[in-house]
């Protein structure tokens, strides 16, 4: 049995046991989460949503809070302009393992429904700043001093 799920604008292709790299979610490693919003189940019966199947519902456990590979962007001018600029990024991903297909029951099973909001991405960023370092002391004065 497959299923096809949506999650973060992209849709996935899954069956139990598959590993997945999926848009940033806000649950920590080891969380057992539910994605709600299934496309299609397949199998023996085919069932095909419009637009989602009523019922169905896929689990799976976050293995890791990750990110995805480097993505370098190089701009340059043409000519008398000699201007050029480089910049990266690092889209963070979560790491998820299919452990279940539900074909109907999901509102029952009281597993966590998989949000990726812009609350986990937020936090995501909170959890990796650095603290802030103390204020340096401001020097005294020569009038201060006198």
């Amino acid at each position: 049995m497959f299923a096809v799920l949506k999650t973060g604008g992209k849709q996935y292709k899954v069956q139990a046991g598959d590993v997945l790299r999926v848009e940033l979610l806000a649950a920590n490693a080891g969380d057992k989460i539910q994605f709600n919003e299934v496309l299609m189940i397949g199998g023996d019966a085919p069932v095909l949503g419009s637009p989602l199947v009523a019922g169905a519902a896929v689990q799976a456990e976050v293995i890791d809070q990750i990110k995805a590979d480097k993505v370098i962007t190089f701009w340059k001018r043409r000519r008398k302009h000699s201007s050029q600029r480089t910049r990266g990024h690092r889209q963070k991903l979560t790491l998820v393992r299919v452990t279940d297909i539900l074909a109907s029951g999901a509102e029952k099973s009281g597993v966590t429904a998989a949000t990726g909001t812009h609350a986990a991405r937020v936090a995501a960023h909170n959890a990796e700043a650095k603290p802030a370092e103390a204020p340096k002391a401001k020097r005294a004065s020569k009038k201060a001093e006198a």
